[in-house]
């Protein structure tokens, strides 16, 4: 790839570089969550390419549109095991949206126009263009493309006009609708009809972990996450609910538990762009095929033609329901001399008023942020939900911070997972990107020894991290600032000295070891079949 960055230092394209070519594409997956555009990362060939593998299946599975570029021996070479050669389109076929190997200088102008095209359109993905060193090489004229046209290739954005009067009907008929939102939701850029139609059918909503913040957090209809470690109110909703609405989801295990206890009383509206999500896992009453926010602005004007009545009165009882389910059956924990990391996350929110970008790792502590920080808007919780990549969080916080350097850009991590892209920190000091690393520190692989304590009679078999580094001193040795708290009383002072820092910082939270995230439901259980604490 050195012909590429010979060519890149003469224009005015800012490249970031990373320590790790998992960290490139985690980074152009947060860069693109946060800002909406496409993200792109650049790697070589061989073990460069492979290293891609982790982030671009994440990517894939929380359908993120972002163009990896991989290089390759020479054509005349492809086959004959030459140096760091590995047939990365053949990898990366079963986790890629598309990819391309491009064999002609010719056609590159022609591919890259149309990875970023299939990237973003339709059910959005990743896009691996294989660029050979001989084609790099090459010179060529470029001429601009104005469209894309692929035959075969045509998703559908509008939805059929016959499919909304039907669930208008549906949604007269309902006395206890409910609507469940995932990143579909937010891909759509449809969180302002999702608020609209919530409001005009007094419905409450609901979202998956990839769908936080498509529907305020703080607004009386919210019933927070749903599934594994959802809210109480938001699990039993989905098992009471008449009329279940769901906009860009695809009903995950995590989602569901036992899918045949899956909303058992409920008739189901499924809104989604991609016609093979519809009825993959959940059979449905009314599927609808097409772009979530357009969906719902058809479906929106045509409710404001129709004569609802009072739905805040027809549905007085079940709003009723769930106001005693929310003050009954609240998210809670009790905060003793140990540091609880629900007490972090909450003071977090409290302090930046839930303004901050947050990213996550992925274990308890993203469970936690998933919890316990409160979304108000779309493109702010990053993390990596199909996939549950361990290593994902900083070097996406530090591509959102690319994305708004302006912004307070925050990664939630347990002492696990920071470890697997800690060498981002030198991309971070490198480029003056001020990401606030906040560690739930208890020194434990702490989802897996739930597990443990809870279903394998506590035998903590390999999930103890009792050589955990002094987190104070590895920032300070990137130049960074550490700080550490070990007692409740210094949780607030800490998060105030280093959100206020304006750089990088990371702070290490000494948490109870022994806390769980509830509630929680065995695998395989009904989500009604809740741990509660």
């Amino acid at each position: 790839m050195v012909d590429i960055y010979d060519e890149l230092i003469k224009t005015d394209i800012r490249h970031i570089t990373v320590r790790h070519e998992q960290g490139a594409v985690h980074a152009a997956d947060g860069y693109t969550r946060a800002s909406g555009k496409v993200g792109v990362c650049l790697v070589t060939s061989g073990p460069g390419a492979t290293n891609t593998v982790s982030g671009i299946a994440s990517a894939y599975m929380d359908s993120i549109p972002i163009v990896v570029l991989t290089g390759q021996v020479p054509t005349g070479l492809i086959g004959n095991d030459a140096f760091q050669e590995v047939d990365i389109v053949g990898i990366t076929r079963p986790c890629t949206k598309h990819n391309y190997l491009v064999k002609r200088v010719e056609d590159l102008g022609k591919t890259l126009k149309e990875a970023f095209y299939v990237a973003r359109s339709g059910r959005p993905g990743p896009v691996l263009v294989d660029l050979p060193k001989d084609v790099v090489k090459a010179a060529t004229t470029y001429r601009p493309i104005k469209l894309v046209h692929l035959r075969s290739y045509n998703p559908t954005y509008e939805p059929n006009f016959r499919q909304i009067p039907k669930a208008a009907a549906l949604i007269k008929e309902a006395e206890r609708p409910m609507i469940l939102t995932g990143g579909g939701a937010i891909l759509s850029n449809a969180s302002e009809a999702v608020r609209r139609l919530a409001w005009k059918i007094q419905a409450p909503v609901a979202s998956t972990l990839m769908g936080m913040g498509a529907f305020p957090g703080s607004d009386p209809l919210w019933l927070g996450m749903i599934g594994m470690h959802g809210t109480y109110r938001a699990n039993m909703s989905s098992a009471t609910c008449d009329l279940l609405i769901a906009v860009g989801v695809r009903f995950s295990d995590r989602v569901t538990g036992k899918v045949e206890k899956f909303a058992p009383n409920a008739k189901i509206i499924h809104i989604d762009i991609d016609p093979t999500s519809i009825r993959k896992n959940i059979p449905v009453s009314i599927p609808i095929v097409g772009d979530c926010r357009l969906t719902l602005e058809k479906l929106n004007a045509f409710l404001e033609t129709e004569e609802l009545g009072d739905p805040g009165g027809v549905r007085r009882p079940w709003l009723d329901q769930i106001r005693e389910w929310k003050a009954t059956k609240t998210l809670k924990y009790v905060q003793n001399e140990v540091i609880k990391p629900q007490y972090v996350v909450e003071k977090l929110c409290e302090i930046t008023n839930g303004d901050a970008i947050v990213a996550t790792e992925v274990g308890q502590n993203q469970m936690w942020a998933a919890q316990y920080y409160r979304f108000d808007r779309p493109n702010c919780f990053i993390t990596s939900g199909g996939l549950g990549c361990m290593g994902f969080g900083f070097p996406a916080a530090i591509g959102a911070q690319v994305a708004f350097p302006d912004r307070l850009v925050v990664d939630i991590a347990g002492d696990g997972s920071i470890q697997m892209n800690i060498q981002e920190m030198a991309t971070a000091m490198q480029y003056g990107l001020p990401v606030k690393i906040i560690v739930l520190n208890n020194s434990c692989l702490g989802m897996v020894r739930q597990w443990q304590e809870l279903f394998y009679d506590r035998r903590y078999a390999h999930t103890e991290m009792e050589a955990t580094p002094d987190f104070v001193r590895l920032a300070e040795a990137y130049g960074a600032v550490g700080l550490r708290a070990v007692r409740p009383e210094d949780v607030e002072p800490v998060l105030k000295k280093g959100l206020s820092h304006p750089g990088l910082v990371i702070m290490d939270f000494v948490v109870e070891k022994e806390e769980c995230v509830y509630p929680m439901v065995p695998a395989g259980a009904p989500i009604t079949d809740m741990l509660l604490v």
